[in-house]
């Protein structure tokens, strides 16, 4: 191997790891971040959910009414039965229509 293909390898390697370490960065600060919100059933508007918006769904975005009860939003933890809708407060668990 060459010095400039040694040169060259050792460059690509770095920049691999950097790249890597800033991945893992954000796996871990997404992931902490994921553990201050919660699902929040019945407070997202039409095609805003975040998912479960029920069977034959794709999920993200498909919710078919505003408040749909089987579809959730991620909340700020501990902000969702607080959250005030025309059909009542944001609910932990899926709403029954």
């Amino acid at each position: 191997m060459s010095k400039k293909s040694f040169s060259a390898a050792v460059i690509a390697g770095a920049v691999a790891t950097v790249v890597s370490a800033g991945a893992l960065t954000t796996v871990s600060t997404t992931g902490a971040q994921a553990a201050e919100m919660e699902k929040c059933y019945g407070v997202a508007l039409k095609g805003e959910n975040d998912c479960a918006a029920g069977p034959g769904t794709t999920c993200k975005g498909t919710s078919t009414v505003d408040y749909q009860g089987n579809a959730w939003k991620l909340v700020k933890k501990g902000t969702c039965a607080t959250m005030k809708t025309p059909n009542g407060m944001g609910s932990l668990e899926p709403i029954k229509s």
